[in-house]
């Protein structure tokens, strides 16, 4: 049987917050959601695209095309894994599968996750929670840790902010916990939005959390920053951060 590709825009090794140990992080493209915060704007399209990069040397400045994406099968990613397994063997780390949204190439993650499962290798998934629920439940087995997005509760705002409600995504939280997945909550401290006092959504969120968290592996705070601001530029999209 001949597996399928999928679209990887990046392969970041040595990782180590995306998951336990030392991590080869794999970013697959495409993504349902345009949070206006999003710190891979390049992702969210589908497919691979050209974009123009621009280097400075000396006094002198070259601009060219750089293909962002590429497909590839799952062998080839999976030669690319196993060249750093010896470090996630002795760490305890392995393979977390990020984005873009994962999710948004199901068949390929499901696959990928089947791979690495079958050459022992740890695997977490870095989701928003916006997907079909039978999506998460094909890949429920083959996935040892969810890190999962937790941004907005109020799903107004939500839309507002990431151009998706939250009830798929609220309900799909609840579908992993209540499956016994193990699943670690990440909240981007977004300046304005997510961690702005006024909105009260953080105590929304720690309200939503509260009957789950004897069952959750951890939460974490993420830091905002605003070192995308140069993607938006190339993208030639509008980026609402510079001054945070």
């Amino acid at each position: 049987m001949v597996s399928m590709g999928g679209v990887v825009f990046d392969i970041k090794r040595f990782a180590v917050h995306d998951g336990p140990g030392i991590r080869t992080t794999v970013f697959l493209k495409g993504c349902p959601l345009r949070c206006r915060w999003c710190h891979n704007p390049e992702s969210l399209e589908a497919s691979p695209c050209e974009l123009p990069k621009t280097y400075h040397i000396g006094t002198s400045t070259f601009t060219e095309m750089e293909t962002v994406g590429r497909e590839m099968s799952v062998e080839e990613l999976m030669r690319e894994l196993r060249k750093e397994k010896v470090f996630m063997d002795e760490s305890g780390g392995g393979v977390t599968f990020s984005g873009g949204e994962p999710l948004f190439q199901p068949a390929f993650l499901k696959e990928m996750l089947m791979a690495c499962k079958a050459e022992g290798m740890h695997t977490v998934v870095d989701t928003s929670g916006y997907a079909a629920s039978t999506v998460l439940d094909s890949i429920l087995p083959f996935t040892d840790l969810f890190l999962f997005d937790l941004k907005i509760i109020d799903t107004e705002i939500h839309s507002h902010w990431t151009g998706v409600g939250n009830s798929i995504i609220l309900a799909n939280f609840d579908r992993l916990i209540s499956a016994g997945a193990r699943v670690r909550v990440r909240i981007p401290l977004i300046p304005g939005v997510i961690a702005a006092p006024e909105t009260e959504n953080l105590n929304a969120i720690y309200h939503f959390l509260e009957p789950y968290r004897d069952r959750l592996d951890g939460i974490d705070l993420l830091p905002f920053h605003n070192t995308a601001a140069h993607k938006y530029k190339r993208l030639g999209m509008r980026y609402m951060f510079d001054n945070y």
